[in-house]
């Protein structure tokens, strides 16, 4: 089905892997577009509870694809806005996918790559990534990813990485909130994904849609009544779900929720 990626649902964990390793899976206009689609089947799959993205090769991703940009440098001003809101809306269905997110790391992502590590709820990645937001070396900006990448490092260290272009550290990237784990190589990669996932998986699926949903209504807003009355209508509305009753009523009773498989 797909030329770019590959994709694998296994015990309620879809996995879509970035496949072009000779191009250090760069974007170009087939690999968003195959992106977009397969967010929106694993987004819309039941059997899907967690979503990772991953890569194959030596990099996660290289940002935009040096044959993609020869052919863009072409295109009118309206192929051109095509192209870039084909990115800002793939990036959006990850970032706003109501499957937590995880992202695996294993090898340097730089531009648009940044971003799609930003998008997601969980980030590993392994001692050797690294990170550069590289754009305005090549007199452009890294519009379509800032809101996502300014939500994962705050606007000061935005401020230098996306002016400077400099390559910075997974430390680094661990300091700044771009990555929450570090690992020594893939093995432990695939372990900590591992460990991310199987917590994941513990916890009500609609409760972590829900959670997403809220962390996105009341981030950066101030204490208003307005923020305590919708929290209060959240949380008000879990409580008579299904799956809020049943959690509870798993809780008080000692045992796995219906969503846990048993055994």
């Amino acid at each position: 089905m797909y030329n770019n990626i590959l994709t694998e649902i296994d015990i309620g964990v879809g996995i879509i892997t970035l496949n072009r390793p000779e191009r250090h899976n760069a974007f170009d206009d087939a690999l968003i577009g195959e992106l977009s689609a397969a967010i929106d089947l694993m987004a819309a799959e039941p059997a899907v509870r967690v979503l990772v993205i991953s890569s194959t090769g030596k990099s996660f991703c290289a940002g935009a694809d040096l044959n993609w940009m020869k052919r863009a440098a072409a295109y009118s001003a309206d192929e051109n806005l095509r192209d870039s809101r084909a990115l800002a809306e793939m990036l959006r269905k990850l970032a706003q996918c109501p499957k937590p997110t995880v992202a695996r790391v294993q090898g340097p992502a730089y531009g648009g790559g940044v971003g799609l590590v930003a998008c997601c709820d969980v980030a590993i990645g392994t001692f050797d990534a690294e990170f550069s937001l590289t754009e305005v070396k090549l007199g452009l900006i890294p519009a379509v990813i800032s809101p996502h990448v300014i939500a994962a490092i705050g606007e000061r260290y935005a401020r230098r990485y996306m002016l400077t272009a400099e390559r910075f550290s997974a430390a680094e990237a661990y300091r700044i909130g771009l990555l929450h784990e570090m690992v020594a190589d893939d093995e432990g990669l695939d372990e900590a994904v591992g460990e991310i996932v199987e917590a994941l998986l513990k916890n009500g699926p609609r409760a972590m849609a829900e959670c997403k949903a809220l962390i996105s209504a009341v981030a950066w807003k101030p204490l208003a009544p307005d923020v305590i009355e919708d929290t209060a209508q959240r949380i008000t509305r879990l409580r008579a779900s299904t799956e809020g009753r049943e959690g509870m009523n798993a809780f008080l009773e000692k045992r796995k929720p219906n969503w846990i498989a048993q055994g």
